[in-house]
């Protein structure tokens, strides 16, 4: 449809349905004499089929036709996405008042009675068109504002993405050796996660959105290291028992940082998720972890997840306090365990994941370095 301003109509298609031959004739005729182009149809089952071929800008509807009338016609059109919006104007040999209402009840945007005037169609189809118009107007600047929204929230959202990659990044660089440790853990954990979706247990909790913020939360899980003391984050040796003490707040030091970003962002979703892998990530499914014991899905998801991943990548890489272990005594130790891991503490459902695909960490370590 091409349309002027909404004080005149220069052009519109306009399909009109009616089983009586003359007035087809004269409407069409009259309609063709304002510039309009017209679809003259004789009855409800080609009006749909025309429909659908091409949207008119308006439909002009007989009420009483064979086969199909005009009420069955406008309802299997606002039955359909596509043809719901295109207004539908009644024009019937029935003035009675319940015939007018089914018509509005129906869909239809204006009533036209039998024997007809032209100039009476005309005002109503010019001002229904104008409407059309105005609607296809404010749709077209809420779709531009919604692009422009979307454009700003997906800005606002990278800046705070990098934001927090760089200050896991900070936390990473003084726990030498770990190397591209957070970004490993990403990959981990969005390979799991990917896998885990396809049980259907867990349909109801990790979609698309929860697959993008675990793959972002995941590098927030160490960020509390940065209070913990060099001579304890970095010490060669096996730790006395007041230094895993020590040690072991890097979980809830994390989990309380974040947690005050929270309370002045509480909808964000990535900072919530960051706070649970913080708090839990060394939390066992059979209550033995820290920082609180808790136990099988007491453990939110995400830190069940990304547990198994950082286990994975510790057991792969070389420390000041122990040497780099192959991808496949990594996965003997994780699947049967040893003194390094008990696969007691893993949630199953995740260590089968991880049984599934272990190759894909193999690659995504070999892809990152050690």
């Amino acid at each position: 449809m091409i349309i002027g301003p909404t004080d005149q109509v220069l052009y519109a298609d306009i399909l009109v349905v009616d089983d009586t031959p003359a007035n087809l004739q004269l409407l069409t005729a009259m309609l063709k004499g304002r510039g309009h182009k017209v679809r003259p149809v004789l009855d409800g089952n080609l009006a749909l089929q025309a429909a659908r071929n091409r949207q008119p800008d308006l439909i002009l509807l007989d009420v009483n036709m064979p086969g199909l009338d005009g009420f069955e016609v406008c309802t299997q059109l606002k039955a359909e996405p596509l043809l719901a919006k295109i207004p539908v104007i009644f024009i019937s040999a029935n003035a009675e008042t319940m015939d007018k209402v089914k018509a509005f009840a129906l869909g239809g945007v204006d009533y036209i009675t039998k024997p007809f005037q032209f100039e009476e169609v005309e005002a109503r189809v010019e001002t229904h068109l104008k409407l059309r118009h105005l609607q296809q107007e404010i749709e077209g600047l809420n779709n531009s504002l919604h692009l422009q929204v979307s454009a700003q929230v997906r800005e606002i959202t990278y800046s705070q993405v990098a934001t927090i990659l760089a200050l896991a990044k900070l936390s990473e660089t003084r726990d030498e050796g770990t190397g591209n440790h957070i970004f490993r853990v990403q990959r981990y954990c969005q390979a799991l996660v990917c896998q885990l979706a396809k049980e259907q247990v867990f349909g109801n909790i990790i979609d698309d959105c929860f697959i993008d913020t675990i793959f972002h939360a995941s590098a927030l899980h160490d960020i509390g290291k940065v209070g913990i003391p060099d001579s304890i984050l970095l010490k060669p040796g096996k730790f006395t028992d007041n230094e895993f003490a020590v040690m072991k707040t890097h979980t809830t030091l994390g989990a309380e940082t974040l947690a005050a970003v929270v309370e002045n962002y509480p909808h964000n979703a990535l900072v919530r998720m960051g706070v649970e892998v913080a708090r839990s990530h060394h939390e066992h499914w059979d209550g033995s972890g820290y920082p609180e014991g808790l136990g099988g899905e007491d453990i939110p998801l995400a830190a069940r997840i990304v547990m198994l991943a950082d286990q994975y990548d510790a057991l792969r890489n070389k420390r000041p306090y122990k040497q780099a272990i192959s991808a496949a005594e990594s996965y003997t130790i994780l699947t049967q365990g040893d003194s390094r891991s008990n696969p007691a503490h893993l949630d199953p459902r995740v260590l089968k994941a991880f049984s599934n695909i272990a190759s894909e960490f193999e690659a995504i370590f070999d892809d990152l370095g050690g």
